[in-house]
């Protein structure tokens, strides 16, 4: 097998902001790995939160391409991956950027969608998605809310955190009242303490919040357990909720974790947490970074698995460079086409 890099730049449409930082644009690497002239592809995206710049994906990648390439063909360099033999120096955004590059490329080799290789059967999963609203004024949020709701969107996702929590308050009483049926989903990024959480979930209940999102800085699973039990409202843990250590820990005692590729270790490692969450009372949720069509694909495939579905990253880019899974009108589809079913637009000056 070959491989190759390409770094680019994501823009965001808007600046992002949540309790921690905000966003303007990120960067993405994407892995390609050949074979027999067909390609495959993966992408890993920077993250300040997980310590990880464009320069170390690419070197982490690179040396995991050199690791494909002893293999003597994509099934066996899957199998590899699907193993769970990460190394613990390897990030799990980088494991999760080559399981998905060989998944397409397998895919496409076998003719066969990555929902089925996966172990799904019927039509491809497909899931109404939440859109996400940063922190921002209550009247521009509301007339973000307004603008999705008519262009298909039903749940939508709220950051919180800001400095006064009158203003979270605010901002989710003029989403509620632009789109009082929508679905409306919290998440603070760990802003909260203790004592505010147990101030504010019952306001946020009252306006019909459906669920909150690590309310409580992470470090402490302990105390977001002992919140989900008293909380109003399920308390799907993210941020203390990375890989299978976690999801065992926390099993039955919040109600739903929130799976992301790119911190768990790609569609095999989600697949295991999942399994470990399964009649535990705990519910999967599947979440993403901020990326490109091609990064967010992968979870698309398992999207008739979980509860809740937040795969937007997509949706926030002033241009994505792929497409193929949709999204625009409040759904995303897997494709039946082989392998990811995502292609690289024609701007991008490459074909996938």
């Amino acid at each position: 097998m070959k491989a190759a890099l390409r770094t680019v730049r994501l823009e965001l449409t808007e600046p992002l902001r949540i309790s921690r930082s905000t966003m303007a644009a990120r960067e993405a690497v994407w892995l390609t790995v050949e074979h027999d002239g067909q390609r495959g592809h993966g992408e890993a995206v920077t993250s300040v939160y997980y310590g990880l710049d464009a320069d170390t994906l690419a070197r982490l990648l690179h040396a995991e391409s050199e690791r494909l390439a002893r293999f003597g063909d994509p099934e066996t360099a899957l199998e590899g991956c699907r193993a769970g033999t990460r190394k613990a120096t390897v990030p799990p955004a980088v494991t999760a950027a080559v399981e998905s590059a060989l998944l397409d490329l397998v895919g496409k080799r076998a003719g066969t969608p990555v929902h089925q290789l996966v172990g799904a059967h019927g039509a491809p999963p497909s899931a109404a998605t939440a859109r996400t609203i940063g922190i921002t004024a209550p009247e521009r949020a509301g007339a973000q809310a307004a603008r999705l709701v008519r262009d298909g969107f039903s749940v939508l996702k709220l950051k919180a955190g800001a400095p006064d929590p009158a203003d979270d308050l605010a901002r989710v009483q003029a989403v509620r009242t632009a789109a009082p049926h929508a679905r409306l989903l919290l998440d603070p990024n760990g802003a909260w303490t203790v004592h505010a959480s147990e101030r504010l979930l019952p306001l946020f209940a009252e306006l019909g919040v459906e669920a909150v999102e690590q309310p409580l800085a992470p470090g402490d699973p302990e105390a977001l357990a002992k919140l989900a039990e008293r909380s109003p409202l399920p308390v799907i843990a993210d941020e203390d909720a990375v890989d299978l250590e976690d999801a065992h820990r926390l099993a039955g005692r919040v109600q739903g974790v929130n799976v992301k590729l790119a911190k768990c270790g790609g569609v095999s490692a989600a697949l295991r947490i999942a399994d470990i969450i399964a009649d535990t009372g705990t519910e999967l949720m599947l979440g993403c970074l901020t990326a490109s069509t091609l990064g967010i694909a992968p979870a698309v495939h398992l999207a008739d698995r979980a509860r809740w579905v937040d795969l937007d990253g997509h949706l926030l880019l002033a241009h994505d460079p792929w497409t193929g899974i949709g999204g625009t009108d409040g759904t995303v589809r897997a494709s039946r086409h082989p392998g990811l079913g995502v292609r690289e637009r024609a701007t991008s000056g490459a074909r996938a």
